[in-house]
């Protein structure tokens, strides 16, 4: 008796062409830059044709963002050998933990892999306000949440003063790299991010 034959796997072959779309995404906006990638080289390079990108996505800022998206995911499940979802350490010491992530930061925006496509969003973000709308929610929210939480568990451990808005501080963190990682002031250090959370930690003025 003839074995019928296996119905092909739909949503295997769809997450196959997702992940070349992702792949072939990130690696023209490196090899091309935003501007001269387009939809119709995301499809060649990714092997499909351009009809199924516009069947998931309104434009190459949406392709762009969600394989960014996917990229950072990724990083955050090689970052946790159980899989759990990625935390900011909290090891009883603060400024530790806060050194250990803002330097984990720099290494991630003055890496080739993360920094074309970030800046590729960014640079679309200030022109169109819905990728940039996106961008925070999808992407930049999750991750100033991680420091909302760490904040919060210091300010239960009386490491941080109780009428402190989390929110605010942790911009007095990331707000620096972001700052002269953007516009390229000055080199994007370790030693830099050590100083951003002593003056955050310390303030300015004399003790």
């Amino acid at each position: 008796m003839a074995e019928t034959p296996k119905t092909p796997d739909s949503t295997r072959r769809s997450e196959r062409s997702r992940r070349a779309i992702y792949d072939a995404a990130l690696s023209l906006v490196g090899e091309v830059g935003y501007t001269k990638t387009t939809i119709e080289g995301i499809a060649a390079r990714a092997g499909v044709g351009k009809q199924t990108i516009y069947r998931w996505w309104p434009s190459k800022a949406a392709v762009l963002l969600e394989a960014f998206v996917d990229l950072g995911e990724q990083a955050a499940e090689a970052a946790g050998a159980d899989g759990s979802e990625y935390e900011i350490p909290d090891t009883g010491d603060l400024a530790a933990d806060l050194r250990t992530v803002l330097r984990a930061t720099v290494d991630e925006l003055v890496d080739p892999k993360y920094e074309v496509p970030s800046r590729a969003l960014a640079a679309a973000g200030v022109v169109d306000p819905k990728v940039g709308a996106e961008f925070v929610e999808k992407l930049l929210e999750p991750q100033l949440q991680l420091y909302v939480k760490r904040l919060r568990a210091a300010q239960e451990a009386g490491d941080v003063r109780a009428g402190i808005d989390p929110r605010i501080a942790l911009e007095l963190l990331v707000a620096p790299l972001a700052h002269r990682w953007l516009l390229r002031t000055l080199p994007l250090t370790h030693e830099y991010a050590d100083a951003v959370v002593d003056y955050a930690l310390g303030g300015l003025t004399p003790r």
